[in-house]
């Protein structure tokens, strides 16, 4: 005797020739929340259990520039200023680190609900386009970590010799997640570029010809984006930005030439055909 399972909520469909209703459109929208939000919760609770590890690990950059700097400079230490202060710090610690862990998943529930939309050639750039997304994601964020002591130490500085130093716990960690979260999506750039050029929405050659604009508006949006404001963090975002756009037109003549030739083999296999049946 079967028993009666219930019926998937995502309808499966092979390829943008298929068509979802209005519900269905919804239903893998709500599968698809639920999935990353649940993801995020797991990653939210891993965060809660391993705070000490992680607030140690966040305060690493502030310490070693007060280890090494004169005494006076700064104490390598932070501080709760209200009764609150540190249950919000490992909140946002949480979440931050949460949203971070979770963020294969989501990406890749994200993925899953576009997919239906697209052609069979452009559903095999899935996983480059995920593992790419991440791994830059990572990349910025060692970036901002690795360029945080700088920018402390130029804010240290610039804010007078006569100035004391101390650090809110909250902010700090505030300041920590910005970076990281402003880099890591800095460096999807060139994600969104060659995505645009697979589509069609932009070809290599528009990018080529418009370089110097786009690379004055690299360095416009990435002093805007930079939570610290200093000229460091700023020019380390900006000129891997600059890069990834140079890469990404490389990518998008690679992608043209190959549908270049993809096109010519499939035009020469239908004269082919065309004389073989005259």
């Amino acid at each position: 005797m079967k028993l009666p399972f219930k019926k998937s909520a995502i309808p499966t469909l092979k390829g943008p020739e298929d068509r979802m209703t209005l519900r269905d459109h919804l239903a893998e929208l709500r599968v698809r929340v639920v999935r990353s939000v649940l993801a995020i919760a797991l990653g939210v609770c891993i965060m809660l259990a391993f705070y000490d590890q992680v607030l140690k690990f966040l305060l690493g950059p502030y310490r070693d520039l007060c280890a090494r700097k004169p005494v006076g400079f700064c104490d390598g230490k932070v501080y709760g200023l209200g009764p609150l202060d540190g249950f919000s710090t490992r909140i946002s610690v949480s979440l931050y680190g949460g949203l971070l862990l979770a963020l294969p998943v989501v990406l890749w529930q994200i993925w899953r609900f576009v997919v239906p939309g697209l052609h069979a050639k452009e559903k095999k750039y899935a996983i480059p386009f995920i593992a790419s997304t991440i791994a830059l994601f990572a990349l910025g964020g060692y970036i901002a970590f690795w360029t945080l002591d700088k920018a402390l130490e130029f804010l240290i500085a610039w804010s007078g010799s006569g100035v004391g130093q101390v650090f809110q716990v909250s902010k700090y960690i505030s300041l920590v997640g910005l970076m990281v979260f402003a880099f890591g999506i800095g460096f999807e750039f060139p994600v969104l570029l060659v995505f645009l050029q697979l589509v069609g929405v932009l070809t290599p050659q528009t990018l080529l010809k418009g370089w110097r604009y786009a690379i004055m508006v690299i360095f416009v949006i990435a002093a805007v984006i930079t939570p610290s404001g200093d000229p460091i963090s700023m020019l380390a975002l900006a000129v891997p930005m600059s890069i990834f756009y140079l890469c990404s037109i490389v990518i998008g003549l690679i992608i043209q030439r190959r549908k270049k030739a993809r096109g010519d083999d499939e035009d020469a296999d239908d004269e082919a055909l065309a004389g073989a049946s005259a």
